[in-house]
């Protein structure tokens, strides 16, 4: 505990604040750096940071106990890389290096499980301890640690993957098409987030019927839309970003790079090393791999690798759990050359529909992102394959109405993108309803405190029927004269409600002239600068540290507490009365009222030395 409490004295703020985020140090209980040090050599702080590093770096902890161990040196005792290099040599099939020995103590030292410098390592003594119970709590010994991984097959890098990467890229189109139709449907109408966490299964049935996929995969499709920031959560709510809008005009690869670098770029540097490098297929045969590679790992690093396998899966980056062309390439982060590659992959986007006189459009295969968006505002989507099919309603033409179309603008843009001119059936539609938009108008009240909005027409029928009509309840409309209504919410939700039930709405300013407004998205600030209670933390152990002092009485008595609770014998310097210092190896037995009493085992004889005499420890 003393060198431990020593080297974390010794370390930089940065460095000792990104160790204890590393061993999940707690924030409160800690008087100084004595009780620091005790409670990260508990078994369990020390079996919770041990599961964090693979087999190297514990064979290289577990060599060092072993060489102390069996020179009968003092615990702690550096151990030079090249002994330990030698030892692992003759427990591995392939030699390992000094400076691989250097590195992973590095690793090792940075979260506080040992000391490196120039001397080499010194394993805390209650690390030592711990890695020696293992074979009794079937965990690997140190020969285990070092021995190699089983012999798996493994593929030829000649093997054909063509299958392979036609599958990924099906499945990669499929992925985009599916989360576009998420972004387009949280942007029509946001999905509720229940407290306990996931959708509510109502909106959690209409995103699946939007997507075309079971209500079951939804889960993992928000999930890869929102680490993308697609999506985000605004309170209670799923809404469309305002990068959610822009992905939607993309091309189809440029959809789906975002997607694959947003997952790369989280994915967990442990996670990435584990999937980079495994001889086994993802999923549950990488499970072994992962027991044999980070013994002391738990659930919770096979729960990453199983969320990011799972999103590999859906995102064509693996095809049954292997990965293919692109996916070697994204796992280098070769990005541009993964996107290259799967374009070449993908099916050929179009730009040419067939308008029909039933009104539908038929795309005769993926239509380009930027006209899909653009139809969509004016048509409803009744398919979405490789050849989708949509459909232009008088609901459909007020809605682009509502966003600033106007029937000259929607004629122009159908005719230009039509391989059959423009049936009159469909030009009819969209004329009339155009013509009669706007005979509700939405606006907001001023001075009246009850009510924030109003609904206003000049038929007096109309207006009665929106005052009964129970899907707009919620609405609490309230009849305030013969060709108006009233609710006590702003404009902007009024209009949607009323748009959504299909009525032939538009918003009006104070002038009564019509604008436009678009459905609400979140724009996420950046958040506010938390304070980091590590960092406080830090701060008061330096604090009790300095008022201790290098050789303060009280400084002294804590390192002779932590030497009593160890058992352990100390050098201890004492400046004798002319002036000399001699030196006594002592195991302290307690200390109080500014002495020490311990048995000096040299003389083997007690001693009681004053604190003040006492010139340093060792």
């Amino acid at each position: 505990m003393i060198a431990l409490a020593a080297l974390a004295r010794s370390m930089s703020d940065d460095a000792l604040v990104g160790a204890l985020h590393a061993r999940g140090v707690p924030t409160t209980g800690m008087r100084d750096l004595f009780d620091l040090a005790e409670w990260l050599l508990t078994p369990t702080s020390v079996q919770a940071a041990l599961g964090d590093f693979d087999r190297t770096h514990l064979a290289v902890l577990g060599a060092t106990a072993a060489i102390i161990a069996e020179t009968g040196a003092e615990p702690e005792t550096p151990v030079g890389y090249d002994d330990i290099a030698a030892r692992l040599t003759l427990l591995r099939t392939e030699p390992i290096t000094a400076d691989e020995v250097r590195a992973a103590a590095a690793d090792l030292a940075a979260v506080l499980l040992c000391r490196a410098d120039d001397d080499g390592i010194a394993v805390f003594r209650g690390v030592g301890e711990r890695l020696a119970a293992w074979p009794a709590e079937g965990l690997p010994s140190l020969a285990e640690l070092a021995a190699p991984f089983p012999p798996t097959p493994v593929a030829e890098s000649g093997t054909d993957t063509r299958m392979l990467d036609a599958l990924a890229a099906e499945r990669a189109f499929s992925t985009v098409a599916a989360i576009a139709e998420l972004v387009t449907a949280v942007g029509t109408e946001p999905a509720r987030e229940l407290g306990k966490g996931g959708l509510s299964l109502p909106d959690a049935k209409r995103l699946a019927t939007a997507m075309s996929i079971p209500i079951e995969q939804v889960a993992g499709h928000l999930r890869v839309a929102a680490r993308a920031g697609l999506v985000a959560l605004n309170v209670t709510d799923w809404m469309q970003t305002d990068a959610g809008g822009d992905w939607l005009n993309g091309s189809t690869p440029e959809r789906w790079a975002a997607l694959a670098a947003s997952w790369y770029e989280a994915m967990p540097t442990d996670v990435h090393d584990i999937l980079a490098s495994a001889r086994v297929p993802w999923g549950p045969g990488i499970r072994a791999y992962v027991a044999w590679l980070y013994p002391a790992s738990g659930a919770a690093l096979e729960g990453r690798i199983d969320e990011f396998s799972a999103d590999a899966e859906l995102l064509g980056i693996t095809a049954g759990s292997t990965p293919g062309a692109v996916g070697a390439l994204v796992l280098r982060g070769e990005l541009s050359a993964a996107v290259e590659t799967l374009d070449g992959l993908l099916p050929h986007e179009v730009d040419k529909v067939y308008l029909q006189h039933d009104l539908t459009v038929i795309s005769p295969g993926p239509l380009a992102p930027r006209l899909d968006a653009r139809l969509r505002t004016l048509a409803d989507v009744e398919s979405r394959e490789l050849a989708s099919s949509y459909r232009v309603t008088a609901a459909s033409v007020e809605r682009a109405l509502a966003v600033g179309e106007t029937a000259e603008s929607m004629l122009a843009f159908l005719g230009e993108i039509s391989l059959t001119g423009m049936p009159q059936p469909l030009g009819y539609l969209i004329s009339e309803t155009a013509a009669r938009y706007g005979r509700v108008r939405v606006g907001a009240t001023h001075g009246e405190e009850q009510f924030h909005s109003y609904v206003r027409s000049d038929d007096e029928s109309l207006i009665g029927q929106i005052s009964v009509d129970k899907t707009l309840t919620a609405l609490a409309l309230v009849r305030t004269g013969r060709h108006r209504v009233a609710s006590r919410f702003e404009p902007s939700i009024v209009f949607w409600a009323l748009s959504d039930a299909r009525y032939p709405v538009a918003a009006e300013n104070d002038s009564e002239q019509i604008v436009h407004i678009a459905r609400r998205t979140v724009r996420r600030p950046a958040p506010p600068a938390k304070a980091d209670p590590l960092v406080d933390l830090v701060v008061r152990l330096r604090a009790a540290d300095a008022d201790m002092g290098e050789t303060g009485q009280a400084f002294l008595a804590r390192q002779i507490e932590a030497a009593i609770r160890e058992k352990r014998t100390l050098t201890v310097s004492v400046r004798m009365p002319g002036g000399a210092v001699s030196d006594y190896l002592l195991e302290p037995t307690s200390v109080a009222n500014g002495r020490m009493r311990a048995r000096d085992r040299r003389a083997d004889i007690e001693r009681t030395l004053p604190l003040s005499s006492i010139d340093g420890i060792s």
